[in-house]
Formats: structure tokens, C-alpha cells, sequence
């Protein structure tokens, strides 16, 4: 079964053991044998890996891994070192520096934020090679929704930064009010200039944590 390796284990325990996540273990194992699928088995859970239900600060909610070879490992928006960037992280990059001024970091690799609470979650954790959204509707949903009602119950503030309509329409199992809720179209080319752009999330969100007392996050990509 999954085993994460911190205070995870314990929140998604009874999850794992529900029918639907039972299924949907049982078609990860066709697709797996039978196609080329994304990312990596052992990185599907790297979100949680790297960011245990204690220290999340922010969640970054993206929709399914990025399904071309050597891209995605398991943190939304993020890909593996040396691999290009892609489109909506190379805008990511750009309102970073327009709203705090760090510069343009040539990695994709987002370990760094994720490190220092932020959550970086899709909605679905795998996709089939060259295949958008081949792996919704199989249960992802169901697992990544009670994930974010668990962070709702968090005792800690925490910021959910919600790109497009996918994360948008998760907003209503966000019902704490010690938490942030901040919304702006997704980042990608076909959106970007809708209201991505100079949005100022990244300095938005620090304002928040320090506000509750938080420390605010280190935004400048560096390699880990």
C-alpha cells in the first residue's frame, strides 16, 4: 500500500483503504504495465513527500501531471532538472518577477517550494503519456478533495492559490476562516493575459502569512 513517509500516512490512512482508491490502485497497475505513464510511480506522491500536513503554508493546485518524457515528478507546475520550460511555468516565472523581482530561475524544479510548506497538488497525480487528462475521472479527484478538506481543518493559516477553473471550483471546500483563499485565471498562454498576469499572488500570499504570524516563503527558484 502507499506509504509516504510522514504525518500523511496517518491523515489518508482510512482514504487508502476506501473501494474507490482500492480501484483505482488496481487500473494505475493495467496502465502502468501497459503504457507509458506519468510520473515515475515512485514520484506520485512526491507533494506529499516533500510536504508534510504540519509544515504546508500554501497550496498550489494545478489539474494533472505534464505528459510528455522527463517532465513531470509529482509537483504541479514543476518539472525535472534540465527539462525545458514549459509555457505556463515560464509565466509563472515572469508575474514572479514582475511582483517581487526574483529573477527568471532556468530550473523548473519547484522542490525549493515545496520544502518550505508549499503544497504543490494536481488534481489528478498521473497521467498516460501524450494523453491530457487520460487519468480523471478514475478517482484522483476523489483523494486530492479530501486532501484539501483535510488542510481546511488544519489548526494552521494556510494560503490556497487556486490558477483556472479547475483549482477555482475548489474553492467551496474551503470554508476556514483562518485560511486565504486567492483566484486568478490559469497561467497558461491561452490565459494569462486575462488576469494572471498582475495578479501579485507570490507577494499577495507572503502579506497573509505574516499577517498570521507565518514566515513568509523564499519564492526565488533555486536548485536543491
Amino acid at each position: 500500500m502507499v506509504h509516504i513517509g510522514n504525518s500523511w500516512d496517518d491523515i489518508l490512512s482510512e482514504e487508502f483503504k476506501k473501494p474507490y482508491y482500492l480501484e483505482l490502485r488496481e487500473f494505475l497497475k493495467r496502465e502502468y504495465a501497459r503504457y507509458k505513464v506519468y510520473p515515475d510511480m515512485y514520484h506520485i506522491f512526491n507533494a506529499l513527500k516533500f510536504t508534510p500536513y504540519e509544515n504546508v503554508k500554501a497550496v498550489i493546485i494545478g489539474q494533472d501531471p505534464y505528459h510528455e518524457p522527463g517532465q513531470a515528478h509529482g509537483l504541479c507546475f514543476s518539472v525535472q532538472k534540465g527539462t525545458p520550460l514549459p509555457p505556463s511555468l515560464q509565466n509563472i516565472y515572469k508575474e514572479l518577477h514582475d511582483d517581487l523581482g526574483c529573477p527568471i530561475s532556468q530550473s523548473g524544479d519547484l522542490t525549493c517550494w515545496a520544502q518550505q510548506g508549499v503544497l504543490l497538488l494536481n488534481t489528478s497525480l498521473t497521467v498516460r503519456q501524450g494523453q491530457a487528462n487520460s487519468h480523471s475521472g478514475k478517482g484522483w479527484e476523489l483523494l486530492t478533495d479530501e486532501i484539501i478538506r483535510k488542510l481546511n481543518n488544519a489548526p494552521q493559516p494556510i494560503a490556497f492559490i487556486l490558477w483556472g477553473s479547475n483549482a477555482r471550483s475548489k474553492a467551496q471546500l474551503i470554508t476556514n476562516p483562518n485560511h486565504g483563499v486567492f483566484q486568478a485565471p490559469h497561467p497558461s498562454p491561452l490565459s494569462a493575459y486575462r488576469g494572471f498576469f498582475g495578479c501579485r499572488h507570490f507577494s499577495k500570499v507572503n502579506s497573509f502569512l505574516s499577517q498570521k504570524g507565518v514566515e513568509p516563503i523564499d519564492w526565488a527558484v533555486r536548485e536543491v
